[in-house]
């Protein structure tokens, strides 16, 4: 059976996201350094080579452990699942080859006809719950695996139903003081997890949790 797995970069005080970081706050003065923190949290992946080549930004780009890392996890990938929040910024920053190269299901009340983009990418609108979604998500993934995407309130959603298989988090020597936590509306039996893996690099600490 396919794997359902957490992907995402994180703050060293635990969020996902910078204050601020929506589409309606987009222009607005008083946000206007989301962009700033949110670039000095993902910065470790934008010069590697599989992620230029991914999203065809030309040639070159570091090689070594941490992009095969990013490599071996985009290709076990057959389905996403993300809410609508990133969905909404995604659809305006994204270029017209998204970059999932797979299903999207994407939670959210409003209905909406499939969205095909270049590339192998389809979004699917999902209006009846997490768990409708990822019976989707193993339909179409096959062997291969499901990745919950964000943002923070999804995956929270499915910690509590006790789903995630595995947490793959990269952990930025950032500090937000404040926007969306990643480890918060928990069930206090929630799934439990072992460490499987690190990688260090100079821009950030990749950890690998497994369930138990």
């Amino acid at each position: 059976m396919s794997k359902v797995f957490v992907n995402i970069g994180l703050s060293l005080d635990g969020y996902m996201a910078p204050e601020g970081m929506t589409v309606e706050n987009w222009g607005r003065p008083e946000y206007q350094d989301w962009g700033a923190k949110w670039g000095a949290l993902m910065g470790w992946i934008h010069n590697l080579q599989y992620f230029r080549e991914n999203l065809k930004l030309g040639p070159g780009g570091e090689t070594g452990a941490v992009n095969d890392m990013i490599r071996n996890t985009t290709k076990r990938i057959g389905a996403n699942i993300m809410g609508k929040r990133m969905f909404d910024a995604g659809e305006r920053a994204w270029p017209e080859e998204a970059p999932f190269h797979t299903p999207v299901y994407v939670l959210t009340q409003q209905k909406r006809d499939p969205w095909v983009r270049p590339g192998g990418t389809t979004f699917y609108f999902i209006n009846e719950g997490p768990k409708r979604a990822v019976e989707l998500a193993r339909e179409s993934a096959g062997s291969r695996d499901i990745r919950i995407s964000g943002g923070a309130n999804v995956i929270q959603q499915y910690l509590n139903m006790v789903v995630i298989d595995e947490l793959e988090i990269a952990l930025a020597p950032v500090l937000f003081c404040g926007g969306r936590r990643l480890f918060e509306n928990l069930n206090e039996t929630g799934q439990q997890f072992r460490i499987d893996r690190t990688i260090d690099s100079s821009s950030a600490t990749h950890l690998r949790y497994v369930r138990r």
